[in-house]
């Protein structure tokens, strides 16, 4: 039997970006963007070109991506022409695969927040749509409000969801915008919207306002929509949007889904899921959910006793799915062998390759163990665990040994009176007999330390040339008077590669040097340095 194709839709990058405390700069948007396309989904939403300076420069170049990279913003505005709305004219310069519209489908919101007429807001659509087209862009409109406007005003409703279909609208998208439906009300209207448009012509959007988001858009697959719009980690502003680290597992995994459905998403990619989600957090310096589906780290986990027993003989007994379906793991404490098939599977993930039954696996285990309880995570510092691998398996040599360093910071009156604050690193270094001792001055602490390590390594400087740190990011692993700090950083080589690096300490210029070491030490590894 065939399967109907659903198509996913991430809003991550405008919707996520709603989130309080969350700010993405270019290189993250960037990053985001190519890891949700290595995963799979159709269509990339980038964020709103003309509402601020950043987006506009997000979309100032072609991306290449093989989704389809989306632009959103507003139907064009009563009372103009398309060709005199501003709004609508910097969607169409977009650099953009398609245009997401959002359009009002209640009519109180036309009413009362646009001060039109209802038939006005249904020429908006109209020629919104048509514009997109005009310019060769897929059209998408997402109906704000729509199950608001449903239950308020059934005909009106469904009156935009169809002009905006028989206007050319590639998805006419529902939305549950304040979150307050329920999975019944969902499966109920969807099956009435229908009858109206097909369903692979419809799309979902629910926030998790009342905790059903993603309950909410597998109802309306279910009922026969065929696009799930949702963000990574289920990002957005108030309580969130549609978790998509959910629902794609749940499409792919859950038979009553999976034997009805294909996604985009591959076995293999689905496989890197929990690897996505837990970088996505490091990059915007978050805690990971351990308690998320699929992903958390006590989604499979399991305290000895009768259930551990039970698992141990037959884990299909109390797992819903297969963990490493989703790239995560089995934590029952009767076994490491879960924990051993974990580091196999991530020395592969890197290229390195190691038997099961090599005495240095269960040694690396117990050295991640013991610095986890540290504050170290891996997740998202792929660069120091390919390290800390390869020093295990004994196969980093000894570069160099940093001997001393040492971090003055001073705020004092420059030379024409203004007062600055000056960071001033030294930093001694030992390569074979050779004694290296570098100072530098820096913006900051970090910066200085950073200028003054990479300013002079003998015969290895030409191998670090062009390497910068491109990110820096803090987080409090145990707070308190003995606070432990973990500090992330981002490098990039001259060729352009990118890799993260951890340092953990419960002072925060040791766990940046460690950081920073780690960093100069995997680009010499990478570029087969010799000691």
């Amino acid at each position: 039997m065939s399967r109907e194709r659903v198509y996913l839709f991430d809003t991550t990058l405008r919707d996520g970006a709603q989130t309080n405390g969350v700010d993405f700069s270019l290189d993250d948007k960037a990053a985001v963007a190519a890891m949700l396309d290595r995963l799979g989904i159709d269509y990339i939403e980038g964020g709103y070109p003309g509402a601020n300076p950043q987006d506009t420069k997000f979309f100032a170049e072609k991306k290449d991506l093989a989704a389809t990279f989306t632009a959103f913003g507003m139907t064009k505005r009563g009372g103009r022409s398309a060709s005199n709305d501003p709004g609508l004219n910097a969607l169409l310069d977009a650099e953009a695969d398609a245009i997401c519209f959002v359009a009002k489908s209640w009519d109180y919101h036309v009413d009362v927040a646009l001060g039109i007429s209802r038939e006005e807001n249904l020429d908006c659509i109209r020629e919104s749509v048509a514009a997109a087209r005009g310019r060769g862009r897929e059209a998408i409109v997402d109906c704000e409000h729509f199950f608001d406007g449903f239950k308020a005003n059934p005909a009106y409703a469904l009156a935009c969801v169809k002009t905006a279909y028989e206007s050319g609208a590639r998805w006419v998208v529902l939305c549950d915008t304040n979150g307050g439906t329920l999975p019944e009300e969902v499966s109920r209207i969807v099956a009435e919207v229908v009858r109206v448009v097909p369903g692979d012509h419809l799309g979902i959007h629910t926030h998790d306002d009342c905790g059903c988001a993603v309950a909410n858009a597998l109802a309306a697959v279910a009922a026969g929509v065929r696009q799930v719009q949702g963000t990574l980690n289920g990002l957005g502003e108030r309580c969130g949007n549609a978790n998509l680290t959910t629902i794609i597992p749940a499409l792919k995994l859950k038979p009553e889904f999976a034997q009805r459905f294909d996604v985009g998403v591959s076995d293999e990619a689905l496989a890197s899921l929990t690897h996505v989600s837990r970088v996505f957090d490091e990059m915007i310096n978050r805690a990971p959910n351990r308690y998320a589906p699929f992903v958390g780290e006590s989604a499979f986990a399991t305290k000895t006793g009768i259930h551990a027993s039970a698992i141990a003989k037959n884990p299909a007994t109390y797992e819903h799915v297969e963990p490493e379906r989703i790239g995560n793991r089995r934590k029952v404490l009767v076994s490491d062998q879960a924990g051993k098939s974990n580091v196999l599977a991530e020395l592969e993930r890197l290229g390195l390759s190691a038997n099961r039954d090599d005495p240095r696996i269960s040694h690396l285990l117990d050295r991640i163990k013991e610095r986890e309880a540290e504050g170290y995570a891996y997740e998202g510092a792929d660069a120091s665990f390919f390290l800390l691998a390869k020093d295990v398996l004994g196969e980093v040599p000894e570069f160099f040994k940093v001997e001393r360093f040492s971090v003055n910071v001073e705020r004092r009156w420059n030379a024409v009176g203004k007062l600055v604050t000056v960071a001033e690193a030294i930093v001694k270094v030992r390569i074979g007999s050779e004694i290296f001792i570098s100072a530098a001055e820096g913006n900051g602490p970090v910066n200085a330390l950073d200028v003054a390590l990479r300013k002079d390594l003998g015969k290895y400087q030409s191998l670090i040339c062009g390497l910068e740190l491109i990110d820096y990011r803090v987080r409090i692993f145990q707070g308190g008077s003995d606070a432990v700090t973990r500090v992330l950083i981002t490098s990039r080589a001259a060729d352009g590669e990118t890799w993260t690096t951890v340092g953990v300490s419960p002072n925060i210029i040791d766990a940046s040097f460690q950081a920073l070491m780690d960093s100069v030490v995997y680009q010499l590894v990478r570029v087969g340095a010799t000691a």
